[in-house]
């Protein structure tokens, strides 16, 4: 199978440092970025940004901006959503200077139980797709989030949010999430479902780059009928803010960590 020959040479045919010419002048040690117009517009509006680059291809470029939160600079963009141009814009940037990537976004659940809005950190994602393979050897699975766990979780517990932790499954055709499918990643212990998860943690394990990943349930694949609870926007977005602000409080932490 062609998604088998995984070749680990780190000189391609076209390499990002060909796209990308020049690093970005004092480019911010963390890197916080969601998937949600509404949302990253939303947290914009709370701060005083400052565009220090942009990233993208064909269909148009990302500013990415320099922002203050308790003192501390980071680097904000709107990831663009689905792993192919998540990962290549990933790439790009980490020519641009970047260390660490703070990445957060919707997704759905497999298990009813787990609240609209509820935080789920993933431990391991289902490669049902194709990007990752492309960074790392042939496998079902990958172990996702090495890092920074322990501080999320000291995060979530400071400022009261329940949590869960598990197997989330990545894919990247969304329509194509059958019921037999469905229940089969449940069996393989999946509690929720999104698309790029698996291919970011195996490309920042490739590029050697600390990656941190958390979901905020949206809608519920686990019953009779879909219900698409908050995925759309604009939907609890007063919520969603404040889970965004989550990201930042990790990222102090981390920095504070590291002092």
């Amino acid at each position: 199978m062609l998604l088998e020959e995984f070749d680990s040479c780190r000189d391609a045919v076209i390499n990002p440092e060909m796209c990308v010419k020049n690093r970005v002048d004092n480019y911010p040690e963390i890197t916080i970025s969601c998937f949600s117009h509404h949302l990253f517009e939303a947290v914009l509006a709370f701060l005083e940004p400052e565009e220090i680059a942009r990233v993208g291809g064909a269909n148009g470029k990302q500013p990415i901006y320099a922002i203050t939160y308790k003192g501390r600079r980071f680097a904000f963009f709107e990831s663009r959503v689905g792993e192919p141009a998540c990962i290549g814009d990933f790439e790009d940037m980490i020519v641009m200077g970047l260390k660490k990537l703070i990445l957060f976004g919707n997704c759905g659940v497999l298990d009813k139980s787990i609240e609209d809005c509820g935080i789920i950190i993933p431990t391991k994602a289902l490669r049902d797709e194709g990007s990752s393979y492309h960074y790392a050897p042939p496998a079902d699975s990958i172990e996702v989030n090495h890092k920074f766990r322990d501080l999320f979780h000291q995060v979530l517990d400071e400022h009261g949010y329940p949590y869960v932790e598990g197997t989330t499954w990545t894919t990247d055709a969304p329509y194509r999430e059958t019921r037999e499918k469905v229940a089969r990643r449940k069996a393989q212990g999946a509690i929720c479902v999104e698309m790029e998860c698996a291919g970011m943690q195996a490309a920042a394990d490739f590029r050697g780059v600390d990656f941190f990943q958390f979901f905020y349930a949206g809608d519920n694949l686990d019953q009779a009928v879909w219900d698409p609870r908050s995925l759309s926007g604009k939907t609890r977005l007063d919520d969603k803010g404040k889970i965004a602000l989550l990201a930042f409080e990790l990222g102090v932490k981390i920095l504070e960590s590291e002092e």
